[in-house]
């Protein structure tokens, strides 16, 4: 098999990149199953992904130390459950000797992509380990800047989803990549779980094929619906990711915005005889049935968004005990929700505090001083963005 970095982008630019979002849809009953029992499900879940036109499978790998606070909230999306403890449970679920490897290693032998996406730079070090091909960040995390240095070191694409942002945040973290040659996808998404299918305002594609010319486009949909996917790769959308589920009916936070296996393939057919439809974005625009899901051709946030903003956006803590005259290094910082409860400097003012002296003493997640952030960027501070 060539590899799968190489394949995957002489694939988009042939024909569409099909994602099966699995996440951690192996998780099925509230009470707590043994890491075997997960596997299983992982894997009947990727070869179902196979079978139903998915070229890749993606999950979703924890690592609670620098992720998430010992905190009590929980999500808009998953109420009644702590996230700590959610992420947590999903990190003793996923051991990389028991699970990761041997669930990769399934995929190799089947014959489908594998990768996953991070939720801190320790989840991003362990998929590392693993050699997937390329990165795809969760929505809540484009401004952890934290995490993204350490996916920029590694020159693999990086897949940067638009859910819960503004335009000028998606600029920002655009310009943050640009700045250190890191190759990128941007996708068009909605932090909504599920949200109508009437609201998928497809129109932002066009907007952001104008407004980042030459940069490939995708479409990440967090609801279970065939025609908005399929008029997407009409508007010329050169990924599309769909979560996928065993049974909407089982427990956890993303079944229900999941198309199961047999609609994944309906979707999967469409788009590849869309494919072959040589008056693909006339066919959207021209057809009334299709017409209710464009939108405007704009990006902005969605009413529901909003809520999971304070919540999923990250603080910078220290990532052990400083001493007051110690020098901020990127082994010295987490990026770590919630940051409406952390408070503290935002994950997005990374370089602004490289290079400085904390000034006071620091515990292990205690959050960064904001006065750190103010003033001029060390000489440090510099040559790290320039590196």
């Amino acid at each position: 098999m060539m590899d799968a970095m190489e394949k995957m982008e002489d694939h988009v630019r042939e024909k569409v990149f099909i994602v099966a979002e699995i996440g951690k849809n192996f998780i099925r009953t509230e009470a707590e199953r043994s890491v075997g029992e997960y596997l299983a499900d992982a894997q009947e879940l990727v070869r179902r992904a196979a079978a139903a036109g998915a070229d890749a499978v993606k999950f979703q790998t924890h690592h609670a130390e620098d992720e998430v606070c010992n905190v009590e909230f929980d999500s808009p999306h998953f109420k009644g459950t702590s996230r700590y403890e959610w992420v947590s449970r999903n990190e003793r679920a996923t051991p990389v000797e028991g699970f990761w490897k041997p669930l990769k290693a399934y995929c190799d032998d089947i014959g489908i992509i594998f990768f996953s996406t991070p939720m801190s730079r320790g989840a991003a070090i362990k998929l590392q380990a693993l050699d997937v091909p390329f990165w795809k960040v969760a929505s809540s995390d484009i401004l952890d800047f934290v995490m993204l240095d350490f996916m920029a070191l590694t020159g693999k694409t990086i897949m940067i989803p638009s859910g819960m942002s503004t335009i000028e945040e998606l600029d920002c973290c655009l310009d943050f990549l640009r700045r250190r040659n890191a190759p990128f996808i941007v996708m068009h998404a909605i932090s909504r779980y599920p949200y109508p299918a009437e609201d998928s305002n497809l129109l932002t594609i066009r907007f952001f094929q104008k407004r980042y010319p030459g940069v490939l486009i995708g479409f990440s949909q967090n609801s279970p619906w065939v025609d908005p996917a399929v008029a997407a790769t009409w508007l010329g959308a050169r990924v599309v990711e769909q979560h996928l589920t065993l049974d909407r009916a089982d427990w956890g936070p993303d079944h229900k915005v999941s198309m199961t296996p047999e609609e994944f393939t309906v979707m999967a057919t469409r788009i590849r005889m869309a494919e072959k439809e040589p008056r693909m974005e006339g066919l959207v625009l021209d057809d009334p049935a299709m017409q209710k899901y464009l939108g405007r051709e704009e990006k902005f946030l969605q009413d529901g968004e909003a809520p999971f903003r304070g919540l999923f956006r990250k603080s910078l803590v220290a990532s052990r005990d400083l001493a007051a005259d110690d020098v901020i290094m990127p082994d010295t910082l987490y990026a770590m929700r919630p940051q409406a409860l952390i408070g503290g400097i935002p994950s997005e003012r990374y370089e602004a505090v490289l290079g400085k002296r904390v000034g006071i003493p620091l515990k292990k997640y205690d959050p960064i001083p904001r006065d750190l952030a103010d003033g001029a960027p060390s000489s440090l501070t510099m040559w790290w963005e320039t590196r």
